[in-house]
Order: structure tokens, then C-alpha cells, then sequence
């Protein structure tokens, strides 16, 4: 019974303790203030009223709720009202600011002019260094994958390479020089995947071209040891078409070995430059095969590759699902490590290639080559042309007493005539006059003629106006003078025919029309 019981005020206690606890958590809690964030308005004073920071407050609210209109609307209310606030500049980088998280190539476009005028108003803000680090944001984000359009990714390394060199002190810098590595990194991809199709065509110039100039422009490249390895597969098959040519014995051996040179020295650069790279045991055993030394790489050279390759990160399975899906580039390959290049592409180009086999050519033939740093100049005296440069003129000094040292030459088969103090006439110097003339010359000799000027004809008089009088001359004589002239007679019109004068016939006397 006592067992019973003490269940039964057990029970009660409890559904007593359930009953309190439901009815105070249906009490109303107060609320309680929320500290307000300060990070997007750092100016800003919490108590204080002005009318502009109140403007500002508000913009930043809309811009937060994603309210991108009404925020650019109070944003420019307060820029246009007080343009000597404290938040002008704080304003101004905001109305980028909405533009840019609005998104779309219009927004980002006018995200971008907000931006650059940000610069130009406030180059000297810490904030401009913001500004021009979202306006290559703004091109990395439109950035298409290697195969596509490179347009924005060719932007975007020019904004991020103005970034590190206009504010070298920014605190940005180490995120601006890691999104043109990422940058640098898709516009490696897509010269060597083009490299690699040439070689795959066996269009060894034009593969080479391409390879060359990511391994002299994109150093950190993560597959730069696959470019290299390339580069040197390119050059051993220009060998093995060497090999298989139909020229002489010596050209042949000769041009194979340049060939086999080139390769190796590609091959060794790999081994050299990549010591921890996937692709130097390929390096090392294509040397092998050629009867080449393998260089060493230096413990420098090993601990820059490690760090390299330690920084990369690898492809996992989820990355290659986005990769499919997303728009963008892939870029968790790229490198973490090292200073990106700040220079422009150095391009190799195809034609450039070509000439250089040329070279080699003529060179294993025994053949003059032609100065490589330029076209052959023009001779002396010769016309001068756009593509060469011209030699100096050659002066021939004449034989009389001019003192000049220059021959005047006339019209080709005319002859030429001697500046000498014996023939001082303008007139016949150069001009064939005295000497042996060739008749049957294409261009004749110009030989001025000595001619009389006709003589200036006198005036015709100008006709008599009627109404003139003559001097000796009244005006009644003038009068009579004028009457007595006869007057045009009047045609005979007696011969024409004429419908008023023609005698109707028949039945035409009845129309009375």
C-alpha cells in the first residue's frame, strides 16, 4: 500500500512539474537587442542621428536583404544631397557594391564602371585596392573551361596583374596572386591542349610553338613537365622525319642530330626543372634511349618542386561531377606556391619555327643564311621599301669644276651631262642637249623651247544699245534713228495647215465641234 502510494505522489509531482514548465515556456520571452554589425559601415556612429549616416545605414539594410535598387536609390540621395560627408567614399564603393552581388553581364558591366571610377575618384584609399581586386572578380567569374572562349580569363589575368603592381602593399595581395595563378593555370591548359593536338596531327611547328610558350610564360604550370616531355617528343619526330627523308646521307645525319639535340635538351629540362613531377621518369628513360647523360637536379630545384607539388591539390570525384555541371573552369590543380608571371606572354609563333628549320637547313646544306635579324638590305641607289632597310647612297664626283661630287643625270638614252664650269645653262644640264641623244630613246630628253608670246587681241566692240545716243547725237535724232529700224516681218502662215482654216468634207460639216 505504502508502494502504491508513494507511485501515485511520485506521478503527481511530476505532471505538477510538466504543467509549470509548459506554462512558463508559454510566457513571452523578452527580447533581447541585437548587437549591431559594424563591419559593413566601419564609419558609422551607433547613437549617432545625422541625416547622411541615417541614408547610409539604410542603403546598407536594402543591400543586405538584397534589396539592390532601393540600396543604389539612397545611396545616390545622399551622394547628390550631402556631397561632403564622411561616407562619400564608403557610398560610392557600395553602388558598385550592388551592381556586382546583383550579377548578370549588365550588372557586372556596370559593376565594373563603378569600380573604375572609384580608382580614378580615391586612388589613394585602401579601399581602391578592394575595387580593383572585384573588378578582376568580376571577369574570373565569367571565365569559360580551357575549351571555350578566354576571352574574360585573358581580362582577368590583366586586372589581377594591375592589382599586384598598383597596390603592392594592399593586404589582398596574397588572394589577388593566388586568382591569377588559377587564372594563369586555365590559360596554360588551353595552349597546351592545343600543343598536344598539333602533336598528335604530327604538325611539329605549330606544336611547338604552343608548348613553348606555356613552359617560357606559365612556369607554375601543374602539368609543365608534360610540356617539356612534349616539346621533346615534337623535335625527336622531326628527327625520325629526317631519317626517313630522301636526302643525302650527311644532310641527313646532320639535321637529325640538331633535332636529337633539341629533344634532349627538353628532355632534360624536365628532369632538371620538375624533379618530383609525375612525368620525370619518362624524361629520364627517353634519355636513356638517345644515349644521353641524365642531369641531376639540385636540392633547391628538388625543394621548389616538392612545395609545388605538395601545394596541389588533387581531383576528386566530386570535382569532376561539377566540372561537368558548372560553367567554369576546374582550378583546384593549380598551384599555391611561387610568384605567378607579371609579364606578357611571351608567344612563340609557328612561322617563327618554320624559319628557324629553315635555318638549320640551309646551315646543314653549306647554304648561306640570311641575316636573322632582319631582311637583306636594299642596294645602294635602289628604291627603298617598307620590309628593308636601305643602304646609304653611293656619290659619284664629277670631273669638271662644280665641286659637287654629284653626276645630274637626264632621261634614260639621253645621255648625261657633267655639272662643269663649261656648261653653265640651266637648260641643257641633264637634258641631252650637245651631246650624242639616243633617236630612238623611249623617254625623250624635256627640252625647253624658246616660243614668242602671241600677241594680246583687241577687244570686239561692244554692240550699240538702242537707246544709246551717240556723242554728236540729239535725242530727237536718236528717237528717229530708233524708228526708222524695220521690224521683223510676220511669217506667211498661209501655207500651213490649220484646223480653223480646213474645209470639213462629208459628214464632218455636221459636227458642229
Amino acid at each position: 500500500m505504502n508502494r502504491y502510494s508513494n507511485r501515485m505522489v511520485a506521478g503527481a509531482l511530476a505532471a505538477l512539474l510538466l504543467t509549470s514548465a509548459s506554462a512558463y515556456s508559454r510566457e513571452k520571452q523578452p527580447k533581447k537587442k541585437k548587437n549591431q554589425d559594424l563591419s559593413a559601415n566601419p564609419l558609422a556612429n551607433v547613437n549617432s542621428k545625422q541625416p547622411d549616416k541615417e541614408l547610409f545605414d539604410k542603403a546598407m539594410l536594402a543591400l543586405k536583404k538584397g534589396k539592390f535598387d532601393v540600396a543604389r536609390l539612397d545611396l545616390q540621395t545622399m551622394l547628390n544631397t550631402y556631397p561632403d560627408s564622411e561616407y562619400k567614399m564608403r557610398a560610392k564603393l557600395a553602388v558598385g557594391d550592388s551592381w556586382f552581388k546583383e550579377g548578370g553581364t549588365a550588372a557586372l558591366t556596370q559593376a565594373e564602371a563603378e569600380y573604375k571610377d572609384f580608382i580614378t575618384f580615391f586612388p589613394d584609399a585602401p579601399e581602391a585596392a578592394e575595387a580593383q581586386m572585384k573588378v578582376g572578380d568580376i571577369y574570373y567569374q565569367q571565365m569559360e573551361k580551357p575549351d571555350r572562349d578566354f576571352n574574360n580569363a585573358v581580362n582577368a589575368e590583366r586586372e589581377y596583374r594591375n592589382m599586384i603592381n598598383m597596390f603592392p602593399d594592399s593586404t589582398l595581395i596574397p588572394r589577388a596572386k593566388q586568382k591569377l595563378r588559377d587564372v594563369q593555370e586555365v590559360l596554360a591548359e588551353r595552349e597546351s591542349q592545343i600543343g598536344l593536338y598539333y602533336l598528335s596531327k604530327e604538325n611539329y611547328p605549330a606544336s611547338i610553338a604552343r608548348l613553348q610558350t606555356v613552359a617560357d610564360t606559365y612556369p607554375l604550370y601543374s602539368k609543365g613537365d608534360q610540356t617539356l616531355l612534349s616539346i621533346g617528343d615534337a623535335y625527336a619526330g622531326e628527327a625520325r622525319l629526317w631519317a626517313m627523308s630522301k636526302a643525302s646521307g650527311a644532310v641527313k645525319e646532320r639535321m637529325r642530330a640538331l633535332y636529337l639535340d633539341k629533344a634532349a635538351q627538353a628532355y632534360g629540362k624536365v628532369v632538371t626543372r620538375y624533379p618530383m613531377a609525375p612525368h620525370v621518369e619518362d624524361a629520364r628513360d627517353r634519355l636513356v634511349a638517345m644515349n644521353r647523360p641524365v642531369p641531376e637536379a639540385t636540392a633547391a630545384q628538388v625543394a621548389e618542386n616538392k612545395a609545388e607539388q605538395d601545394s596541389e591539390q588533387p581531383i576528386r570525384f566530386t570535382d569532376t561531377i561539377l566540372g561537368l555541371i558548372k560553367r567554369g573552369p576546374t582550378v583546384v590543380q593549380a598551384v599555391h606556391v611561387g610568384d605567378p608571371s607579371l609579364q606578357d606572354a611571351k608567344r612563340t609563333l609557328a612561322p617563327d619555327i618554320t624559319k628557324e628549320n629553315v635555318a638549320y637547313f640551309k646551315e646543314a646544306t653549306g647554304q648561306p643564311v640570311e641575316n636573322p635579324n632582319g631582311a637583306k638590305p636594299t642596294g645602294a641607289n635602289e628604291p627603298p621599301r617598307s620590309d628593308r632597310p636601305s643602304e646609304a647612297p653611293v656619290q659619284t664626283g664629277g670631273e669638271g669644276g662644280t665641286g659637287v661630287g654629284v653626276q645630274i643625270v637626264g632621261a634614260p638614252g639621253a645621255g648625261a651631262v657633267p655639272a662643269t664650269s663649261g656648261n653653265t645653262n640651266p637648260a641643257t644640264v641633264g637634258s641631252g642637249v650637245g651631246n650624242s641623244a639616243d633617236p630612238n630613246a623611249l623617254v625623250k630628253p624635256i627640252v625647253p623651247e624658246t616660243r614668242a608670246m602671241p600677241q594680246a587681241e583687241k577687244p570686239a566692240a561692244a554692240p550699240d544699245q538702242i537707246n544709246d545716243i551717240k556723242p554728236g547725237q540729239n535725242q530727237q535724232t536718236a528717237d528717229a534713228a530708233a524708228n526708222s529700224k524695220q521690224k521683223k516681218p510676220k511669217a506667211d502662215l498661209s501655207e500651213e495647215s490649220s484646223s480653223k482654216k480646213k474645209k470639213k468634207k462629208g459628214l464632218g460639216k455636221l459636227n458642229p465641234f
